[in-house]
């Protein structure tokens, strides 16, 4: 084992910030990353509620940058001291589905749950790959991307998770066409990805949907063309009062939020041939119920992993759109805090006052 690390250790019942961590060194494929920033994600605040159950003690965080410190045996592409996104799949490269450009189908990526954290001579768990909340973690070399020196660090952090799925969802599963009608319900990190992917893919009217008025002004600037509050609504009834009165409904909904409900309008607001695209991460039990008559107008329900993503394209083609000035990363991040202050991150997070907060390290 290295140097004792600073880190966010969930032990099950409350978060801890230690600085007793420690994590092995990396092995044949794999690099080490000296941390710079770490976005906060609803997944995040999702294995502390219960929603995601995850075994403990464990190492939150999957949204990062950071600084290359150390190659296992046999990487090649990466130097040490090369500022990087870190993305989350750590795919086998070698099968089927990373054959045929489905990396996020990769069988490798389910279910893996390694320890290469010790805390208090306890092994704990890296959390999606990635345990973004320490100041240096170990990861596969191919979730290192390569990001340019003029990229500040927590807006390049938030390429490895919001941007990925938001975008992705948009650009790689929806494939929403030129000149559609998209609605997006939650405009958090992610609802504010699609929404801009639904701008970047042409769409001509982008309806915001949100219970946080505030909400409404940076819906705008991400690209949005209308912003409504469904409250005391019908969320569907809501989305519908504002198109046409010939209008069947939207071409394509995306639920961001992850609850059962909204999940149920994403489908009830779409018109014929429309497309529901399921983001938001439910309780584990959850089901949707939908009328199978209202499928038969070619209404299709998607469910949708990390933006169908191929991270290694997929980042470096949006970093080449934020540099050309046409994919926002740095007003995604609402506000910075250092790693002592992460209660009070998690407190933001949940009651919907940050786009993205970002830790940030330093000794």
């Amino acid at each position: 084992m290295g140097d004792l690390l600073r880190g966010i250790v969930w032990d099950g019942s409350a978060y801890h910030v230690v600085d007793d961590l420690e994590v092995r060194p990396p092995g044949p494929g794999e690099v080490e990353v000296r941390m710079t920033a770490a976005g906060l994600c609803h997944s995040d605040l999702a294995v502390v509620r219960g929603t995601i159950p995850f075994p403990t003690p464990v190492v939150l965080g999957h949204e990062g940058a950071g600084v290359v410190s150390a190659l296992g045996p046999g990487v090649t592409g990466l130097a040490e001291g090369e500022a990087v996104a870190l993305t989350t799949l750590g795919n086998c490269g070698a099968c089927e589905h990373c054959d045929a450009g489905q990396p996020t189908m990769c069988r490798s990526t389910f279910g893996r749950r390694p320890q290469p954290f010790t805390w208090r001579g306890t092994p704990t768990y890296n959390f999606a790959n990635t345990s973004c909340f320490a100041e240096r973690v170990v990861v596969a070399a191919n979730q290192c991307v390569p990001v340019p020196d003029d990229v500040p660090a927590a807006s390049a952090a938030l390429l490895g998770c919001g941007v990925l799925t938001g975008v992705g969802a948009v650009l790689n599963r929806a494939q929403v066409r030129p000149g559609s009608t998209v609605a997006v319900i939650g405009v958090g990190g992610i609802g504010l990805n699609v929404i801009q992917g639904a701008a970047l893919a042409g769409a001509t009217r982008v309806v915001a949907v949100d219970t946080n008025p505030a909400k409404a002004e940076l819906a705008y600037r991400f690209g949005a063309t209308d912003f409504v509050d469904p409250s005391g609504r019908d969320t569907a009834g809501a989305v519908r009062d504002l198109l046409p009165a010939d209008s069947t409904g939207v071409d394509y909904s995306f639920e961001c939020v992850g609850h059962p409900a909204l999940a149920r309008a994403a489908v009830d607001m779409l018109g014929w041939h429309g497309t529901a695209v399921l983001l938001g991460v439910p309780a584990e039990a959850a089901e949707l119920s939908v009328p199978i008559t209202d499928l038969y107008l070619d209404k299709s329900v998607m469910g949708c992993r990390y933006g169908s993503s191929r991270p290694q394209r997929d980042v470096r083609t949006y970093l080449g759109l934020y540099r050309g000035g046409r994919l926002l990363l740095d007003e995604l991040v609402t506000r910075t805090y250092p790693l002592d202050a992460v209660g009070q991150a998690m407190h933001d997070l949940e009651t919907g006052d940050l786009a993205r907060g970002v830790l940030t390290f330093t000794r």
